[in-house]
Parts: structure tokens; C-alpha cells; sequence
């Protein structure tokens, strides 16, 4: 009896095994066909997210109909809070930010499978200051930088030729304070980005209420920064504004900035890498907000949106006028908790919004004349989203 027993236990096992090796082949054939079965409309979409115990395990990557909303899940990359990320120039590559403490804040490589949607781990490179939350790359693929809140600095990597990471070097700190001895009680680095010809980089210090700017260096050869660190200049914002993320007109004639603190719309003509403030404007009515997050200027510059958590969590839709950049307040959309980061479609059809506290990705229809945003109920489960990104099929 004993024996019976004993087979019967090992065939369950053996049985279990053989349907566990069947199913994750089905799987992988069933990715493989949904990846191959892609149209002109279907793009790649990442999800950078918060993991927990539980909860999310890294890098989503899905299937996404430009046109109808409608996603399918591909696969998983694991990875330690991943909370943002960039997609090299030749999409042959993803960089993703490990949002952690002293010691184990990094900038993680992966390898992008786009025959099957699958992001394979290369390496990490640790960021030498704790908190990175952005993450931004040159035009010609060969430079990555982080801004690190937690360390009020920038770090800067150079890629090699597989697309891994350098040490980072240099790791450019920034010292200052704001009036508001919560928040900005020093250097709060919290986005980085090239403006659209490539030669400067703009960074948002959200303790300082400054943005920084430094001239780029076009041909970066090895062992050379991509930054001149003389160049430095640095523009003041209103005092309490707590600057977080910007964006720039398509004509690259405008740059729009967001306060985190303030909860405004800052509205600086753009010229040779020089900013003139023309307009300040409230995202909402909810006094004392302070939790603003997003901004994106749509893909035909008609409208800008941005993105307010903590309380009235929704997008504020702005107009833009075409002759001089400014906003008109046009709309607000309620969202689910948490809106942090969100993506217009390149077609200007859709927006996607991280709704990161109800775990799930929002799909809006924009209305062309308007800007307005509807609710297309089609939404992506995924446990403390907070980054999407695009990438062509």
C-alpha cells in the first residue's frame, strides 16, 4: 500500500512538471503570435511600476492598438522599482531606474527582444546618490542620465558598445533650500531632459525652485562627458513652485514647466537655450494641492495636459495658442488615484494614465477640437504603474 502510495505521488510531481513546461511553451507560442500578428497601429507599451512583495515584479510589457485602445500582455522583466524609463534612439535597448536608498539606487540595461516583446537583463550600474526617479538618454544613444532626488544630483553614464553601462561618472550634486521646510529643505533633483535639437540638457530641481541647464557635447568619444559642467546657468522659478517635469512645444519655441508644490503651469519663451517666463497658471482650484506630477504637450501642440494627485486626483486640459505658446484652461478630467505619470499616443488618439494606487493603467480617447478626454474603460491591471513608455512593433 505504501508503494502505491509512493508512485502515485511521484506521477503527480512528474505529471505537474510536464504541464508546467506545456503551459509556459503555450505561453511563449501564444506571445509569439500575438507580437507577430501586430498592424501599423500596434505599438509596444512599458510599464515601469513600484514592486512590492505581492504586488508587481518589475517591467510590463504589453501589445497596444493605437487606434481602439485594446492591449494584450506579453511579458515580464524583473527588476527592483523600475519607476522610470527610457527607450534608446534605435530601440534596441531599455534603461529603467532602480528607485531605492543609499547603495542600492541603480540604472538598469536591458536588452529589447522586439520579435517576441521580451526585455532581457544585461547589467546595473549603481547611481552613487539615492532616490533616481528619471531617466534620460542623448540622441545618439551613447549617454544616460538620472536625476536623483533623494541625492539633489545628476548621474551621468556612458553606454558601450552591447548597450550595458558604465560607473557612474561624473555625479554632478547640487546644494539649496526653498521656503517650504518640508519639501525643500535641500536639492531635489527630479527630471532631466534634452532639448529637442540635442544640445543643451534642462534639469528641474524641485528643492530649489531652479532649473539648471548645460550646453551638450555633440560627438562624445570614450572616457568624455556628455555635459561641459562650465556651462552651467541656471534659471529661478517662483519661490514654493517646486519644479518636477517640463515639456516643450513640437516647434521647440515653448517650454512649459511644472510645479509639484504650486500646482502651476510656468510658461517660458524658448530661445537658444534661454528661458523668458510669459505665464503662470494654476492645473486646479484645490487649494494647497502640492502633489502635481505629469505634463505633455500634445503630438500636433494643440493642448497641454497635467497631472495632480493627492486630492481632486485627475488631468488638467489646457488650449494652446499657436501664435504665442499660452494656455487657456479648456477641461479636467477625474482619473483614478494617483495619476503620476501619463502618455499620449504618437497619434495624438489616446491617452494612457497610471493611476497608481487603484493598480491599474487608464486608455482616454482625445477629442480633436477640444482636448477633452472620455473614458474608453478599457484598462490595464498591473499592480503601482507609474511609468509608460512607447515603442514602435
Amino acid at each position: 500500500m505504501k508503494r502505491k502510495i509512493i508512485f502515485a505521488l511521484i506521477f503527480a510531481v512528474l505529471f505537474a512538471a510536464c504541464t508546467g513546461r506545456k503551459t509556459k511553451k503555450e505561453d511563449m507560442d501564444t506571445m509569439n503570435k500575438v507580437v507577430a500578428s501586430a498592424t501599423p497601429d500596434d505599438m509596444f507599451l512599458l510599464v515601469g511600476t513600484y514592486t512590492s512583495e505581492g504586488g508587481s515584479q518589475g517591467i510590463y510589457v504589453y501589445k497596444f492598438d493605437t487606434e481602439t485602445g485594446k492591449s494584450d500582455s506579453l511579458s515580464l522583466a524583473e527588476a527592483v522599482n523600475p519607476s522610470y524609463l527610457v527607450v534608446s534612439p534605435d530601440e534596441k535597448f531599455v534603461y529603467a531606474v532602480g528607485e531605492n536608498g543609499d547603495g542600492e539606487s541603480t540604472a538598469v540595461t536591458f536588452a529589447f527582444d522586439k520579435g517576441r516583446g521580451v526585455l532581457q537583463y544585461l547589467n546595473s550600474s549603481n547611481t552613487e546618490s539615492p532616490g533616481p526617479c528619471f531617466i534620460e538618454i542623448d540622441k545618439t544613444g551613447k549617454s544616460v542620465l538620472t536625476a536623483n532626488y533623494g541625492g539633489g544630483s545628476i548621474s551621468v553614464f556612458q553606454v558601450n558598445d552591447d548597450g550595458t553601462l558604465s560607473s557612474a561618472d561624473p555625479v554632478i550634486g547640487f546644494e539649496g533650500s526653498g521656503p517650504d521646510t518640508t519639501r525643500q529643505e535641500s536639492s531635489h533633483l527630479h527630471s532631466v531632459r534634452f532639448s529637442p535639437d540635442g544640445k543643451f540638457l534642462f534639469a528641474a530641481d524641485l528643492g530649489t525652485d531652479k532649473i539648471y541647464r548645460y550646453n551638450a557635447i555633440g560627438s562624445v568619444f570614450e572616457g568624455q562627458p556628455v555635459l561641459s559642467q562650465a556651462s552651467l546657468k541656471e534659471f529661478s522659478t517662483p519661490a514654493g513652485t517646486g519644479p518636477r517635469h517640463f515639456d516643450f512645444y513640437p516647434n521647440g519655441k515653448y517650454f512649459y514647466l511644472l510645479g509639484e508644490l504650486s500646482g502651476d503651469v510656468i510658461v517660458y519663451d524658448y530661445d537658444g537655450g534661454d528661458l523668458k517666463e510669459k505665464q503662470v497658471i494654476a492645473t486646479d482650484t484645490v487649494e494647497g494641492l502640492r502633489g502635481s506630477a505629469d505634463i505633455h504637450v500634445s503630438p500636433d501642440g494643440k493642448f497641454l495636459y497635467a497631472s495632480n494627485r493627492l486630492k481632486a486626483d485627475g488631468i488638467a486640459i489646457f488650449s494652446i495658442d499657436p501664435d504665442d505658446g499660452t494656455l487657456t484652461k479648456a477641461g479636467y478630467q477625474p482619473t483614478g488615484r494617483h495619476p503620476r505619470n501619463f502618455v499620449i499616443t504618437p497619434n495624438g488618439k489616446l491617452l494612457l494614465v497610471a493611476s497608481r494606487d487603484d493598480n491599474k493603467i487608464q486608455v482616454f480617447t482625445i477629442n480633436n477640437e477640444t482636448g477633452l478626454l472620455t473614458d474608453t474603460g478599457q484598462d490595464i491591471n498591473v499592480s503601482k504603474p507609474v511609468c509608460l513608455k512607447f515603442a514602435t512593433m
